[in-house]
């Protein structure tokens, strides 16, 4: 090993080790936990992925969670099947959603659909033993006034449980539900196969 690899291993060393000092001193200060309002918006593609991938960790962790799909109830999705067919004692999963809304054409509808999902959801947010709620999609429903934006903040800032996670997806997500989140990710659209002309795939899509 020559002198400069030495020094330089050495000069890593010493840069990791005040790194690691500085991040200790930071994490002694953390001590509270509380039940997270989590927003994952943008026009990026990941936004229901990450909430599953939440969920997925609260079954690793057998703490009891739940899924309400305000848009696409209508799909046959892999985390669907997954979350049905092998963790249901853990997991419930309600599809609300009948497909986007230019799908139904019919505003009404989407409406009454929307308000039955977020019934289903004040409800499995209050359960006590539930840990993590996620309202895949509600954004949309949201951006469209099918649910009152002031009615949801209102609910998720003094009714929801203080050790309850929510997770909220979909794009646009309202200024009012950011300013009320502990934690919001906005997903940055550089590019889409599906301007390029290729569909939607099972495993990467649903």
């Amino acid at each position: 090993m020559t002198e400069d690899t030495t020094n330089e291993e050495a000069r890593h060393a010493a840069k990791m080790a005040k790194k690691k000092a500085a991040r200790d001193r930071m994490m002694e200060r953390k001590e509270g936990e509380k039940g997270l309002v989590i927003v994952h918006t943008g026009a990026g593609k990941g936004k229901s992925s990450s909430g599953f991938g939440m969920i997925l960790r609260c079954v690793a962790h057998e703490m009891p969670c739940a899924v309400v799909q305000f848009i696409k109830g209508a799909w046959d999705t892999g985390e669907r099947r997954l979350l049905e067919g092998n963790f249901s004692d853990l997991c419930q999963f309600h599809a609300m959603g009948e497909g986007f809304t230019w799908e139904t054409q019919d505003k009404a509808r989407d409406i009454a659909m929307a308000e039955k999902g977020w019934a289903k959801a004040k409800e499995l947010i209050r359960d006590p033993e539930i840990r993590m709620v996620l309202l895949d999609e509600i954004n949309i429903a949201l951006r469209y006034d099918y649910l009152d934006i002031t009615e949801v903040v209102d609910f998720l800032q003094n009714e929801k449980p203080e050790m309850t996670h929510v997770v909220l997806t979909g794009r646009n997500a309202k200024e009012e539900l950011i300013e009320i989140a502990d934690l919001v990710t906005e997903m940055k659209l550089i590019k889409h196969p599906f301007r390029s002309g290729i569909k939607g795939q099972a495993g990467v899509e649903f």
